[in-house]
């Protein structure tokens, strides 16, 4: 079965997820086995999904994760992390809890027949290569027995093949324009696709349990997830706070129910029922307070499912959450720093966080973006940040030329390259101590600048 080939399709092209939902039943519907957590957004949510797995692992679970894109290995998407993890000293430690090679073959070779005897009779047409990988995570952590899924949407949200889950909880991290050709043109249009995954409990042990375990007052009627909401553009927080009381479901907003601020220390959040002062991460910019805000209120909210996650695990688990590829720091002397912005205002963040955490000479910007993002935006983002400019392009058919990209830099020093090995080596040669490159862009351009290359730092 050659994945490559797995065809993909416009987005809107099966409506109500009938093609994943339909391919589910005929393998068991593995996700409604598992306790699920659901993350939707423009940025920050991969961020997000790790916060919250980690601390969840620090608290003693087992927990599936399940992100995209990948860095390197598309193995990387799907992940189980806990405390004792005998197959960790074989695994690469960027990625924790990767499914092994033997394990996704075999899970494949078990799938095989119902995918391909499926492909040959859906009314509506064969799996793309991200419902099929989807429905491979839900089998692989309904396997494994895991406690908690933590589910990244993979576009949108409403269509999205991860939307076939009913979740305890929802989070809705920053919503910006992106993929306006997908999801629309406005900003209304995007929040309703992201907002999407809030919907009614459809399985009904699930109600049953939320509902057993709530308070007395909420028993017997609450058959809603909560939904944790990042800071949003009024036209998103409107569109989310309509859905919301569509259904029923509890809303609750970072900046109006939850709280942050940064501190000598670290930072300070006020959750839905205690506070967190001086706490950490290790990751860098301060877009991430906000990503660990939503992260806390989602597992506070848990307490309304009989899952209580102290304080301790959350301090520790916060500041030893490990996120490849996002304001990640490989090298100091000169600085290489890696972060996937690949979106005007995952750049934002990104410039910003440049801007007050480094000090450096010169800037040599990396720069490689997908053909669906907003490339003259993005390019604007680091007009003024950069110094020198190398334009690249991914290992992938979606990839912009370089030439494409070379307009938006006119009037700056430009560098030319056919690949991401050809822009590290020209990044090498012209980059001097004190100087800092930056990789960004694209994921998929990272994953390659970063693959081989050793972090000293």
């Amino acid at each position: 079965m050659n994945y490559e080939r797995i065809p993909a399709y416009p987005y809107k092209e099966a409506l109500k997820l009938g093609r994943v939902r339909d391919f589910l039943r005929t393998i068991g519907d593995p996700q409604e086995e598992l306790r699920s957590i659901h993350v939707a957004g423009t940025k920050g949510k991969g961020s997000t999904c790790a916060f919250i797995a980690y601390v969840l692992k620090r608290a003693g679970y087992r927990v599936g994760l399940y992100t995209s894109p990948h860095l390197i290995d598309f193995r990387e998407r799907i992940r189980i992390l806990e405390i004792q993890n005998p197959k960790s000293k074989f695994q690469n430690p960027d990625f924790e809890g990767m499914i092994s090679e033997q394990e996704l073959i075999a899970l494949i070779e078990k799938v095989r027949p119902a995918i391909e005897s499926y492909n040959q009779k859906s009314k509506y047409g064969p799996l793309s290569f991200f419902e099929v990988y989807t429905s491979l995570a839900f089998m692989y952590f309904k396997e494994q027995q895991v406690d908690f899924a933590v589910l990244e949407t993979g576009l949108g949200g409403r269509l999205d093949a991860t939307n076939a889950v009913d979740p305890l909880a929802n989070a809705i991290t920053p919503i910006s324009y992106e993929h306006t050709d997908k999801l629309g043109s406005t900003l209304e249009e995007i929040a309703t696709e992201k907002a999407g995954i809030i919907k009614k409990v459809q399985n009904p042990c699930l109600a049953d349990r939320q509902a057993k375990s709530l308070p007395c007052r909420q028993a017997g009627k609450f058959q809603n997830p909560i939904v944790i909401s990042a800071p949003q553009e009024k036209e998103a927080i409107e569109v989310i706070r309509k859905r919301c009381e569509e259904i029923g479901a509890r809303l609750y907003e970072v900046g109006r129910d939850i709280f942050y601020e940064e501190a000598s220390q670290g930072f300070n959040v006020i959750g839905l029922f205690e506070e967190y002062p001086n706490l950490e991460t290790r990751l860098l910019g301060r877009h991430q307070i906000i990503n660990a805000a939503v992260a806390i209120g989602v597992l506070e909210s848990l307490r309304y499912c009989d899952v209580y996650v102290g304080m301790d695990a959350i301090r520790e688990g916060l500041y030893n959450t490990f996120w490849p590829g996002r304001c990640e720091v490989m090298t100091t002397d000169p600085f290489i720093v890696l972060d996937g912005a690949q979106n005007v205002a995952s750049a934002s963040a990104l410039k910003q966080a440049i801007q007050e955490i480094f000090k450096y000479d010169r800037l040599i910007l990396v720069l490689g973006i997908s053909q669906d993002k907003d490339a003259k935006g993005i390019c604007h983002q680091f007009y003024d940040l950069a110094d020198e400019i190398i334009l690249t392009k991914a290992d992938n058919p979606r990839s912009c030329t370089p030439d494409a990209l070379a307009g938006y830099f006119e009037g700056k020093s430009v560098h030319l390259s056919k690949n991401v090995n050809e822009a590290k080596k020209i990044s090498r040669e012209i980059a001097t101590r004190g100087d800092l490159i930056l990789v960004t862009g694209s994921l998929f351009v990272v994953g390659e600048f970063r693959n081989g290359l050793e972090q000293k730092i």
